[in-house]
């Protein structure tokens, strides 16, 4: 069981990398009214910090599944998450590691906003 679940959790994880980093054809991306009070330039910087965050560890992604990160910019921070949910946005996906199941909606906010 505990392989099956580790397997499963990878599988996860390199589908929110995948769409983290580009792949928008996986889901939808949301912005705050904190992130989009910001000028283009720093939206894109952060956005480009998100794409190439890869600090996860046992107390941010406690799961293996690579949905939340934190971001220190300008001396603020911001965070990104990324839930499941069923292609038509409904309610959650019944399983997140399948692409025919599952819409994935980044998230991207202030700290504030959490």
């Amino acid at each position: 069981m505990a392989t099956i679940e580790a397997t499963h959790a990878s599988t996860i994880a390199e589908l929110n990398d995948e769409f983290r980093q580009g792949n928008h054809s996986l889901g939808r991306i949301f912005t705050t009214h904190g992130v989009d009070a910001l000028s283009s330039e720093d939206q894109q910087e952060l956005f480009r910090l998100v794409r190439t965050f890869d600090d996860f560890n046992p107390s941010n992604d406690p799961y293996g599944e690579h949905n939340f990160g934190c971001i220190k910019f300008k001396g603020e921070v911001f965070n990104w998450k990324i839930d499941y949910f069923a292609p038509n946005l409904i309610h959650g996906s019944v399983d997140p590691s399948d692409l025919t199941k599952t819409t994935r909606v980044l998230t991207l906010m202030h700290s504030s906003e959490y």
